[in-house]
């Protein structure tokens, strides 16, 4: 069905995604070099880390909705160092992005789409494997930047140590920053977790300042000599308490990696007991950190997702009711997994599902096709939600950026049109499943 409404509407070169009951969605940019964080300046242009290249600023065309368009494309920075991490100052006039080993700050005008006076703010976060370095301004508490570093190889002995900066989520006050000084990222900032291998989305709820983070587990998992890899260790989301200094159990504490992990699949596990999902396991269950101390002296989960679905970020929606939460997808499972846009319900500054629930997210965006993943299909990667409370998608494999937006119960369409990722021509309206479409509402 030719939509008259989004005459204009781009359409995937893979199959059309499946789009949860009670969304609208669409592809909107396409073109692009591995399009990985996002985030509106003040005047509404959408500003894109491109993964190895540097930020661009994109002036849409806003026909209402989710029909919309890039009218305008400007290159903003050109730094092929740059891989994930952006954010903006609450007066839209200083922008920060992150390199693997740093952390850097721009004047910022929105209006001239320019920038200058370049500060490196943080250093010494230089690792191999995993080199995002997620940054988080908290609205709570202005001034205050979180930068997440990963381990640098699937089992890193390195997070053991707390003074090596591996592994951790930091606080760094900006405010308190002299001139030409350099926050050193190992020594400096205030530690909210470690023993956290790979936590690349960070998010702040807005109703409580609680701050949440989304981690990938490892890889290549054997329990007792058991390869229990395919469905082990599970995702997790990480409570790290709030930053206006009161006192929180969980802050600062360890999360377990390398020594703990989160379970997700009871089935096939040597030695099971008791442990239920979301409970932390050791690999050999014996020695001096085996299940009993990973569950007494590690802090757990708060929800646990599927094995190797590769979170990648989370956003809450203005109203703390909703958590959106993008799967990029698993390499190491027979069966593919994740690929996906889901969302999690939350209530008073919580997720509304038990730490061991299986069915705490939902799908948003999915493709139909796993199969196909991950050559021919979108990768989920980077959120921004707009002042309309739209939710806007970065697929970096694919270069694309989908819209999406919550509309009517039983109205689920995910819109495309003629030729091709960068083709012009008329929207294609595709109906959710209604498996989907029913879970989507329990969501909702």
């Amino acid at each position: 069905m030719v939509s008259a409404q989004c005459p204009n509407a781009l359409t995937p070169s893979y199959e059309a995604p499946v789009v949860g009951d009670g969304y609208s969605a669409q592809l909107i940019v396409a073109g692009l070099s591995k399009p990985r964080g996002i985030i509106f300046d003040t005047n509404g242009a959408l500003l894109v880390i491109e993964s190895g290249q540097g930020i661009i600023h994109l002036d849409l065309n806003d026909g209402g909705g989710t029909c919309l368009a890039a009218k305008k494309t400007t290159v903003l920075i050109n730094n092929n160092n740059l891989t994930h991490g952006i954010e903006l100052s609450q007066d839209g006039k200083t922008l920060y992005a992150s390199s693997s080993n740093e952390v850097f700050s721009w004047s910022y005008d929105a209006a001239a789409v320019s920038v200058s006076n370049q500060q490196t703010l943080i250093q010494n976060m230089t690792n191999a494997d995993h080199v995002t370095r997620t940054l988080l301004l908290s609205k709570k508490q202005p001034g205050i930047l979180l930068v997440s570093r990963g381990s640098g190889s699937n089992i890193d002995p390195l997070a053991t140590e707390e003074s090596s900066g591996v592994s951790q989520i930091r606080a760094f006050n900006l405010t308190e920053l002299a001139v030409d000084q350099v926050y050193d990222y190992p020594s400096q900032g205030k530690l909210l977790g470690w023993g956290l291998r790979n936590s690349v989305g960070v998010a702040e709820e807005p109703t409580t300042g609680g701050i949440y983070s989304v981690e990938n587990s490892a890889d290549q998992i054997h329990r007792m000599g058991a390869d229990i890899h395919e469905d082990n260790p599970g995702e997790e989301m990480n409570f790290h308490g709030v930053l206006n200094g009161s006192v929180a159990a969980s802050q600062g504490g360890n999360y377990g990696y390398p020594n703990c992990f989160a379970l997700w699949s009871t089935s096939g596990i040597p030695s099971v007991g008791s442990l239920k999902v979301g409970s932390q396991f050791s690999l050999d269950n014996a020695g001096p950190v085996n299940d009993s101390v990973c569950n007494s002296d590690y802090v757990a989960p708060r929800l646990t997702f599927q094995a190797h679905t590769a979170p990648l970020d989370i956003k809450f929606t203005p109203n703390g009711t909703l958590a959106y939460i993008t799967f990029h997808g698993s390499w190491n499972r027979d069966t593919p997994a994740g690929y996906k846009l889901s969302a999690v319900s939350f209530a008073d500054g919580a997720p509304t599902a038990p730490p061991d629930s299986t069915t705490a997210a939902v799908d948003v965006l999915s493709n139909a096709d796993l199969t196909a993943c991950p050559g021919r299909c979108f990768r989920p990667a980077g959120l921004a939600i707009d002042a309309l409370g739209r939710v806007f998608m970065t697929s970096d494999s694919t270069g694309e950026i989908y819209a999406l937006q919550q509309v009517a119960v039983g109205t689920g369409t995910a819109g495309g049109g003629g030729g091709g990722g960068g083709g012009g021509g008329g929207g294609v309206s595709v109906t959710s499943s209604s498996a989907a479409g029913a879970a989507a509402t329990a969501a909702v």
